[in-house]
Formats: C-alpha cells, structure tokens, sequence
C-alpha cells in the first residue's frame, strides 16, 4: 500500500530558499527599525523617511515625556528624603519624657528666686503659678551656656497669678524668676508639666 501523503521532492523548500527567505526577512526587519521603529519610538530618523511620514515627531514627544518623567521621579525621591529627615529632626524635641511637677518656695519682702527647666529646642511645657496673696514680679525667660545665650526673655510682669504653654526657643534652661515687692512674706507655687529633662530652683 503506498502513502499518497508523502510530497515530493520538488515541494519541499530547498536549503537555498530557505536561506534567501532568511536574509529577507532580516532586510526587511532592518528596514523597518531604521525607517518606522528609531523614528516612532525614539525620534532617531536617518533616512528622513520617519520625518516625512510624522513618525520621527511621534518619537520625539515620546522621548520627551519619558525625560520629564524621569526629571520629576528624581524631584520626588529628594521631596521623600527630606520628608523622612524633617520627623527625625522633630523627634529629637518630643525625645524628652513628659513630667509634672509642684514647686513651692517662700520669698521674704524684695527676696527673689527662679525655677527652670531643662528643655530641647521646640519642646512645650505648660505651667501654672499663684502666690498666696500679693502680685510678684516675674520674668520668664531661658538660657543656655552650649549656645552661649545669657538671656532670652518670653514675658515678665507683675500678677498674682499667671498660666500658659511655654516652648523652648532652644535647648537650653527655661523658666521663671519672681520677686517679692510687697511688704510680708510670699509664697509661690509652680506646677509644671511637659518635655523637660530636669527641674532645678537656682
């Protein structure tokens, strides 16, 4: 029985064809980068036929946005960076524990004393003072020997009573200093409570 599938030797493609069909195709491959690809998708056009076709312009606003993307990705990563540093720079205020205190001290007539706390640059603490009777003179104010500041006034006044969020403008010694002007005897009693890392009455 004899298989009338099988073709013949005159249909099946010689190694010749099959070599010329190769060289064919990669001409027309080559072809087509130079005169379609480079100019659609790069704007390189050395035949100039991608200009005459409007696909060398096609190329060239790709190749633009793709510019102006890069451009703003590296303008993000920097925007991201210092947005990461800024909350490392604020911790470094909000580092301190938050305490309370209650200091009270007794000021004979024109006998004068201060109260500070210890703080870093930004830290809040709110206070509230009252004297037992009579107004005393104060001056909240701060310093700091690192910084080489002897002085930086906030407020000062006379009252009787005074309250209110103090922030250290930097790190530093912060606090109150009263004196008794009237005639008896004062006491004073500061209740503090914030970031603070020490309390001290010089």
């Amino acid at each position: 029985m004899h298989n009338s599938n099988i073709p013949s030797d005159t249909e099946v493609p010689s190694t010749t064809k099959l070599i010329k069909s190769t060289i064919l195709a990669a001409i027309t491959a080559g072809v087509l980068l130079v005169t379609v690809v480079m100019p659609a998708e790069y704007g390189i056009d050395p035949t100039g036929i991608g200009n005459a076709i409007g696909l060398k312009r096609m190329g060239e606003i790709k190749t633009s946005l793709a510019e102006e993307a890069a451009q703003d990705a590296a303008k993000d990563a920097q925007s991201a960076v210092v947005v990461e540093v800024e909350p490392e720079l604020q911790a470094v205020s909000e580092a301190a524990p938050t305490q309370s205190h209650e200091r009270q001290v007794t000021l004979a007539p024109d006998e004068g004393t201060e109260i500070k706390v210890k703080m870093a640059k930004g830290a809040k603490v709110d206070y509230v003072w009252e004297t037992s009777g009579g107004k005393a003179n104060f001056d909240m104010h701060g310093d700091s020997k690192k910084l080489e500041i002897d002085y930086h006034s906030y407020s000062k006044g006379s009252e009787q009573k005074s309250e209110g969020t103090l922030e250290a403008a930097f790190e530093g010694n912060h606090g109150w200093f009263w004196r008794n002007r009237t005639k008896e005897p004062l006491t004073i009693i500061l209740k503090t409570n914030g970031q603070y890392t020490d309390i001290k009455r010089y």
